[in-house]
């Protein structure tokens, strides 16, 4: 289980996990929670560059289509695929088998601590 006070977020209800330089990404509880029922994910491939604050996928449920932005500049290394084939992943764990992608990263933005995404949120 993944504890998510060591995991950074965004503003965009992302949240980050650095190992090296690979960030994973993945969405929070919380917007997995608003989405509603995940129906359909739409990922970039492996190899695709990408740059911090711009769409690189998007998340349809039964309510809306959310995008997935990077919070990173970089390469994406890996998408995960396990979410494209059973997109119910994203609110079933969205802090563990439901990650989204992984991207090697050129460097680190400033992110939001978990109190600080807490406090965002209103929690």
């Amino acid at each position: 289980m993944t504890d998510v006070t060591s995991l950074q977020y965004t503003p965009e209800h992302e949240w980050v996990l650095v190992d090296g330089d690979v960030a994973t990404i993945g969405i929070t509880d919380y917007a997995a929670e608003k989405l509603g029922d995940v129906v359909y994910v739409d990922l970039p491939a492996a190899g695709t560059a990408v740059t911090a604050g711009t769409v690189v996928g998007e998340i349809e449920s039964t309510k809306s289509v959310g995008e997935l932005f990077s919070p990173v500049d970089g390469e994406i290394v890996e998408a995960n695929q396990a979410v494209v084939d059973a997109p119910e992943l994203v609110n079933s764990d969205p802090f563990g088998e439901g990650w989204l992608i992984k991207v090697a990263a050129a460097s680190l933005p400033a992110l939001l601590s978990h109190d600080e995404y807490r406090a965002l949120v209103g929690e």
